[in-house]
């Protein structure tokens, strides 16, 4: 006899209000939207608008940080906002904007990974702390090479020794 049961759904813990709100880091850089950014890099619902208010708090700082130079002369050549600076658009909107959105999710996800235990797709809990540490790295680079992306300059180095 073959036992069959029904399939594990994670969901919002209930009694939690969505998450919504609006980070802001000046007027030059985007708006970090956090339903936008729990939706695009998949938190789960026990992460608490508190800690990913924090994390993405984080990231966006991290992120305002790397590209300050490069933004202080962007508006010194008359650039208001990171959107008006000349870059392919994709759907209409900036790739340099894409790109800042996803420095600042995964950044903001690595945090989170690394900080808390989640769940995978099955409801299970997740591999250990070198899983999450592993993932975490994972995500820290893809917001190095966003970051990297918008600066212009190469992902990576090598040398031969």
């Amino acid at each position: 006899m073959i036992a069959n049961a029904p399939p594990i759904i994670v969901t919002d813990p209930p009694g939690k209000p969505p998450i919504t709100g609006v980070l802001d880091a000046g007027a030059f850089w985007p708006h970090i939207e956090l339903a936008k950014l729990r939706d695009t890099v998949d938190v789960d619902g026990s992460v608490t608008a508190a800690r990913l208010t924090h994390a993405a708090s984080s990231a966006l700082a991290s992120v305002v940080l790397d590209l300050s130079a490069w933004a202080a002369t962007q508006q010194a050549a008359g650039f208001v906002a990171l959107s008006s600076v000349p870059a392919v658009a994709i759907n209409g909107v900036s790739v340099n904007v894409l790109r800042f959105e996803r420095a600042v999710y995964a950044y903001a996800k690595a945090e989170l990974a690394q900080r808390y235990a989640g769940a995978d797709a099955t409801g299970r809990a997740e591999r250990g702390d070198d899983g999450r540490e592993l993932q975490a790295s994972d995500y820290r680079a893809d917001a190095l090479s966003a970051v990297r992306d918008i600066l212009g300059v190469a992902r990576f180095e090598s040398e031969l020794i």
